[in-house]
């Protein structure tokens, strides 16, 4: 590479008659030089004549070897004709308004994409030959190298523009197509479908977007015939419409919080603002009053396209800002039907024993529907398959009976808690104090759920083993059956981390429940269920109306609870198939389980260590299941309302001292 070359070999390399490709290549080591140069090169450079004396420590490395290569090309004209040579063949051959016009946007119309194009720009080697400026630009130069651009003193980057830069009308030719065709498409985006339907109609009573290329191409007429005054009124024009369009397109955000997210949307708004942002800055350029204006706003258009660099490099940074507004509205749904799972007062907390109760009975069932399904000794991915509809049919009919399965709540209630903290900004003494009582609300809630579905699923299933023994004169399971309950549930074995898994994925039906419902909304089912015409004539009216409020009402209730079920049963078969021996371990299943070995083994296992170590691990089952789905689920929240909890010590002593004065709250509902 050019660390190895120094600047007089580098230079003499130059050659103007070259191939295209030749001369980019040279462009590319002349830079990695700058950054780069060998250790003697560096030791020579040495800072100018009228320089401060600390001049060297503050002016980062590649600046000084700039400056080192401007005084060269300044004493030696044989040099300067032959770098300004190749300078001049390559403005001639590059296309350098697809730089200011295209770089940073991508090609491609959708999120999905850009998100592979960017896996191929990691992947795949990029080349010299190539006559666009925006795909050569990534190879000359690299994210880091803004910090020593913007270090640049006024003179030396003036003396780089004259002596490096292009030529004036050909970079003013440049800046005017660019303009042209980021106008163009910025118009033909106002007019797509996906947006236009969405944007607010008062917005849209001037009709920018009509406007918007016929007001760039009068722009692109006054400032190529040379006329200030008129080219100044235009531009002004054609601020004030990207003005209008820009909160035109700003109104979409408002549609789609209501109306359901879509990341597409959210991708082509993004590459919308971004390109009316660059308009902007290509009049700056454009309309500078003089040569030292012009530099250094050619200078802030270089910073910031590599800071356009930077941030389509990674794949962090494009999900963060695409998946932020669908992250905030899953949560959101999440925190509105987490509010039916917090016990506020006594009445609401006896109903939720009562409701818990119900599932605990439920999931009783299910116990022995799991133990006659590995009894039929299925291959394990079919086990897994049968087993997960089991599971799923019977969550589903604990939510049609409108009870409750405790480890659903911690995923669905972190987001109803994070929704009483302020998105944004710091939280008031006030938003604090709600935010205790919601997680006092959120405690005893959950050891009300904890207490119902255990309450009632270790005498439902010991009441079942004597009804069978009393009916068919033994019970449901064998003695090798109870015996491996009690090796796969104690504390001693992997209990702890299968646990923790089935936290993640007690969280991940939480967020496939929210996109569910945001896919729902998104694409108006209700609407089209209550009113399709072939529907209508199938059902009828008012049976048509009925079945739309019914699927809104409960479409992330189903979609949460099936994926919840159909994943505690194949997630594991599917592991198992890559070599990953990882099993699930749900607190009231894995009660249920216990409760029907115990009955087996008979009162006598009471008195074995054994039996013990697997009500230690049920608690820790409880304890990770919780902790886990509802950490993640928090997380999730905070993040997704862009809220930044700098106060953590207020809070964690606002905790402590409602512990301290009202332990009894977390536990119990106070008297009103």
């Amino acid at each position: 590479m050019a660390a190895g070359w120094d600047l007089t070999a580098l230079v003499n390399a130059a050659d103007p008659k070259a191939t295209l490709a030749e001369r980019h290549l040279w462009l590319v080591r002349l830079m990695e030089w700058l950054r780069h140069a060998p250790a003697a090169a560096a030791a020579s450079v040495a800072a100018p004549v009228d320089a401060a004396p600390d001049d060297d420590t503050r002016t980062p490395r590649p600046a000084l070897r700039l400056k080192h290569l401007l005084n060269q090309l300044e004493r030696h004209a044989a040099l300067r004709d032959r770098v300004q040579a190749v300078l001049a063949a390559f403005w001639r051959d590059i296309d350098a308004a697809s730089l200011m016009a295209d770089f940073g946007f991508g090609a491609r119309v959708s999120f999905a994409g850009e998100l592979w194009s960017r896996v191929q720009a990691h992947v795949l080697p990029g080349t010299p030959a190539t006559g666009e400026l925006a795909v050569l630009f990534p190879m000359l130069f690299e994210p880091e190298d803004a910090a020593w651009i913007e270090a640049l003193d006024a003179a030396t980057a003036a003396r780089a523009a004259r002596l490096l830069g292009p030529p004036a009308g050909a970079l003013r030719q440049a800046l005017l197509e660019a303009l042209m065709r980021l106008a163009s498409t910025v118009q033909a985006a106002g007019f797509t479908p996906a947006l236009r339907q969405r944007m607010d109609a008062a917005e849209l009573a001037d009709r920018p977007f009509h406007q918007i290329g016929s007001a760039a191409a009068a722009l692109h007429t006054s400032i190529a015939g040379g006329d200030n005054e008129t080219a100044l009124r235009d531009a002004a024009y054609l601020r004030a419409l990207l003005d209008t369009g820009r909160r035109a397109a700003a109104s979409v955000m408002s549609h789609l919080e209501q109306h359901g997210v879509s990341v597409d949307i959210v991708y082509d708004l993004d590459q919308l603002n971004g390109r009316v942002n660059r308009i902007e800055r290509l009049l700056d350029s454009l309309l500078a009053p003089d040569a030292e204006n012009a530099t250094t706003e050619g200078r802030h258009l270089l910073i910031e396209l590599l800071a356009v660099q930077a941030a389509t490099q990674g794949f962090r940074a494009l999900f963060a800002s695409h998946y932020s507004l669908l992250a905030r509205h899953v949560a959101e749904r999440s925190a509105e039907i987490g509010k039916h799972y917090i016990a506020r007062d006594r009445t609401e907390h006896r109903d939720m024993l009562k409701r818990a109760a119900g599932g605990g009975a439920v999931v009783a069932g299910t116990t022995f529907a799991k133990f006659a399904i590995a009894l039929i000794g299925m291959t394990a991915f079919w086990a897994g398959f049968w087993s997960g509809a089991m599971y799923a049919a019977s969550f589903v009919l604990i939510m049609l009976l409108h009870w409750t399965l405790a480890t659903k709540q911690p995923a669905m209630t972190a987001a109803a808690m994070a929704a009483t903290l302020p998105a944004g900004s710091a939280a008031t003494d006030e938003e604090i104090d709600a935010f205790v009582d919601r997680v006092a609300q959120l405690m005893r809630s959950q050891v009300a759920g904890i207490i119902g579905n255990l309450a009632a699923v270790t005498p439902v299933v010991l009441l079942v083993q004597w009804g069978s023994t009393a009916v068919f004169g033994g019970t449901l399971l064998s003695k090798a059956d109870a015996d491996h309950v009690l090796h796969s549930l104690t504390l001693l074995g992997p209990t702890a981390l299968f646990a923790a898994f089935t936290g993640v994925l007690l969280f991940l039906s939480s967020l496939i429940a929210g996109w569910a419902e945001n896919w729902f909304v998104f694409h108006r089912l209700d609407s089209a269920i209550a009113w399709n015409p072939r529907i209508v004539a199938t059902l009828g009216s008012a049976r048509a109306g009925r079945w739309a409020r019914w699927w809104r009402s409960n479409i992330s209730g189903l979609a949460g609870n099936v994926s919840l079920g159909m994943m505690l049963g194949l997630v594991p078969a599917l592991l198992a198939f890559f070599g990953l021996p990882i099993e699930v371990r749900h607190v009231t299943l894995s009660t249920g389980q216990l409760a029907a070995a115990a009955s087996v083994l008979g009162v006598s296992v009471l008195l074995t260590p054994a039996f013990w170590w697997c009500v230690a691990g049920i608690v820790v089952i409880g304890l990770l299941n919780l902790g886990v789905s509802f950490y993640l689920a928090f997380k999730v929240a905070l993040r997704s309302r862009g809220v930044r909890v700098k106060e953590r010590g207020r809070i964690a002593a606002a905790l402590r001292s409602r512990v301290r004065s009202s332990l009894l709250s977390f536990l119990w509902p106070p008297r009103v």
